[in-house]
């Protein structure tokens, strides 16, 4: 099955995140992929993440999926206008990059190029929008393509839902996103009370809900998520188990994989986005029950 009829199919999915390299050398990617083998159902590949500059997503998954990985690919709103974000998703589609997932981007000044200038001709609903017509094989403006894209779109939501959140997330589902990732988790209680809010838009389960988990490495990389991250808030016992674990690095295995096993029957998914390498990926996903 592909990532798509897996979403389908009622399995938990597992996902997990990794970056282009900062240059032409992939043998870093390669090895961080090879850590992922047979253990996650996709790779997501990001697109200039934190908008440091790195090779693009298009070029990264295609090498991937040539190794026998199946990706997601990042695709910003920031880089490209609606003419080269189309003509970026044809190419996807010509390689058989089917999966994209959608997002506005990070504003450069956060980047290594600061004064690069951001474009965001659309927004990640227009975008939706956009591969919405190209599946229905038209492009942006109307024109007939030369055959239809096949695309599966997903967006990215906050889990701190509000009201103009919400109305978004509608949108975003109403343009066609069919499944959506969320922000890390660090509190299941806050995340049954996000789906309990989401219940509705969602319809029932038809758009699937990815929950993001990032293991943590020490107290100090939770109080920088905390201070640097939108969406993101650690509670404090979390907090002071990071800071008084003999082993951190352990103890945020230990919170990732009991996290994991709390929100199986919550939600249909988690993606895993670590700090640093998937080194211990397989064994949080061990420790969590899933493999």
């Amino acid at each position: 099955m592909n990532f798509q009829e897996k979403l389908h199919s009622g399995k938990f999915i597992i996902t997990a995140e990794i970056s282009p390299p900062k240059g032409i050398d992939m043998d870093g990617m390669l090895k961080e992929a090879s850590l992922l083998k047979d253990i996650v159902d996709a790779i997501n590949v990001t697109d200039n993440q934190r908008a440091v500059m790195r090779m693009s997503p298009l070029a990264a998954c295609s090498v991937l999926r040539q190794e026998g990985y199946e990706t997601i690919m990042h695709l910003t709103c920031r880089d490209r206008n609606r003419l080269a974000l189309q003509s970026e998703l044809l190419g996807a589609s010509a390689l058989g990059i089917n999966n994209i997932l959608v997002m506005s981007g990070d504003y450069p000044t956060k980047g290594d190029h600061a004064g690069a200038k951001p474009v965001y001709d659309m927004d990640s609903v227009q975008l939706l929008g956009l591969i919405q017509k190209l599946n229905k094989g038209l492009d942006f403006s109307g024109n007939k393509l030369e055959g239809k894209t096949d695309f599966c779109a997903g967006a990215v939501v906050n889990t701190e839902i509000n009201d103009l959140m919400r109305i978004k997330l509608q949108k975003k589902i109403k343009m066609g996103a069919t499944f959506i990732q969320t922000q890390a988790v660090f509190d299941t209680g806050r995340f049954c009370e996000f789906m309990e809010k989401i219940d509705s838009i969602i319809q029932g389960g038809r758009v699937k809900i990815i929950a993001g988990i990032i293991p943590l490495k020490s107290e100090k990389s939770a109080m920088f998520l905390n201070s640097n991250v939108t969406g993101i808030k650690i509670p404090d016992d979390i907090i002071m188990r990071m800071r008084t674990a003999k082993n951190p690095e352990v103890c945020g295995m230990e919170i990732a994989a009991e996290l994991i096993r709390e929100l199986r029957g919550k939600c249909d998914g988690i993606h895993i986005m670590p700090i640093g390498s998937h080194e211990n990926t397989a064994n949080i996903l061990e420790m969590a029950g899933i493999l």
